[in-house]
């Protein structure tokens, strides 16, 4: 894999981050405010899509070590 690959997978990687820490903010603003719990799951739905692409990111970028 180049570099170039890697610091794309690297950028996609804090994107993806940064909306997984904005989905948790906003669910526990809306728990505060007491919105509909049906809205409520399907942002965690989201959120937790956003932690499987997480995963898959942070695999591409951390080598295969063969023990």
């Amino acid at each position: 894999m180049s570099e170039q690959d890697q610091a794309e997978i690297r950028l996609e990687f804090a994107r993806t981050k940064q909306e997984h820490a904005d989905f948790d903010a906003a669910i526990n603003a809306m728990m505060k405010v007491g919105c509909d719990p049906l809205q409520i799951q399907r942002m965690k739905k989201k959120k937790l899509a956003l932690k499987d692409r997480l995963t898959k990111l942070e695999d591409g970028i951390i080598p295969d070590i063969i023990a």
